[in-house]
């Protein structure tokens, strides 16, 4: 009886395989990406501090490029809902892919006088290759403060 072994796949076979391999692992990250695309903003917390409300943010910039200093426009609602104070919130540098806490101290105001924060949009939002609405389009916005709203 004759056995027959099995052809080996030719060189180039197996190299389709192989990127037919990593492409199809690929796709899940770069669908990953695009869902993570654009500046994401959690209020983390919110204590009272020498007769200041002082607001933690955790900042993550999605985009694949640094911004270099993005400013957002902020407005502050107070516990009956009413617009209490407009300002403009510094958030510095973001490099791509790297959090970044970022602190804002709010004198005379108490946090339980702070019922919902707005980001009205970006006053400022520069980086290297970042387009128009890179810090405004895709915002995402949470809040870990149960009584402080983050809306946009």
């Amino acid at each position: 009886m004759t056995r027959v072994e099995p052809k080996a796949p030719r060189r180039g076979a197996r190299v389709a395989v192989w990127a037919a391999a990593f492409a199809a692992l690929a796709l899940p990250a770069a669908a990953q990406d695009a869902e993570n695309a654009g500046i994401s903003l959690e209020l983390s917390s919110a204590q009272d501090r020498n007769g200041s409300c002082l607001l933690s943010f955790l900042a993550q910039n999605g985009h694949g490029k640094d911004a270099d200093s993005v400013v957002y426009e902020v407005v502050l609602f107070d516990g009956a809902g009413a617009v209490s104070q407009l300002t403009l919130l510094d958030f510095e540098t973001l490099p791509a892919s790297r959090p970044r806490v970022r602190q804002f101290a709010f004198p005379g105001k108490a946090c339980s006088d702070i019922s919902r924060i707005l980001i009205n949009g970006a006053e400022t939002c520069t980086g290297e290759g970042l387009g128009d609405g890179a810090c405004t389009d895709t915002l995402d916005l949470k809040s870990r403060v149960e009584t402080t709203e983050l809306i946009g």
